[in-house]
C-alpha cells in the first residue's frame, strides 16, 4: 500500500537519522564485545555494522534504479554469503560507519527533492516480486533501527553469557 505524505515524510525522517543510532549502539558495546557473537550462525555487532555498510551502498543504488529507470530489475542477494565471502570481521567498523553516514546523508538530499509523483514508480525485485519506492523506503527507513536494536541485544546476551 502507497504512503501517505505523513507516512512517507516520517520514513524520510528515520532513514535519515539511522546513521546517529547505529553509530550510538556501536559505541555503546565494549572493544572485547564487539567480535562475540551470541550463538552458531548469528552476527557480531562488528559484523552487523560492515553489512549495514554493505546493504546501505546497495540501497542507494536501488532507489536510483527504481526512480531513474524504466522498469528496472532490483537484485536480492544472500547477505550471510556476502559476510562470509567477504570477512565482514576483516572489515574496519569505522570506515563502514562512515560510509552509512555518507550515503544515507547524500541520499537523503536526493530524495528531500523528489516531486510527489517520483513515489509511485514501481520495479521487480528478483526475490520478492513487485517492488516500489515506497517499499524501498519502508525497508530502508527501519533497516538501521533493527540493526540498532540486534547490536544492543548482542550486548545485553554477551552480558548475561
Amino acid at each position: 500500500m502507497p504512503f501517505d505524505a505523513a507516512t512517507r515524510k516520517s520514513f524520510l525522517r528515520r532513514y535519515a537519522e539511522g546513521p546517529v543510532l547505529l553509530r550510538t549502539a556501536w559505541q555503546s558495546v565494549p572493544t572485547e564485545a564487539r567480535t562475540w557473537r551470541p550463538g552458531k550462525g548469528t552476527w557480531s555487532a562488528h559484523e552487523v555494522v560492515v553489512h549495514c555498510a554493505d546493504s546501505e551502498t546497495y540501497a542507494a543504488i536501488r532507489i536510483r534504479l527504481l526512480l531513474a529507470e524504466a522498469e528496472p530489475l532490483i537484485v536480492g542477494y544472500d547477505e550471510n554469503e556476502w559476510a562470509r565471502r567477504f570477512d565482514y570481521l576483516a572489515s574496519d567498523p569505522e570506515l563502514a560507519l562512515g560510509l552509512v553516514a555518507s550515503v544515507r546523508t547524500h541520499t537523503s538530499a536526493m530524495l528531500a527533492h523528489l516531486s510527489d509523483e517520483s513515489w509511485g514508480r514501481m520495479g521487480r525485485h528478483t526475490h520478492s516480486g513487485p517492488y516500489g519506492t515506497d517499499d524501498w523506503l519502508r525497508s530502508y527507513g527501519e533497516h538501521l533501527e533493527i540493526h540498532a536494536a540486534q547490536i544492543q541485544r548482542n550486548l545485553a546476551a554477551w552480558r548475561n553469557r
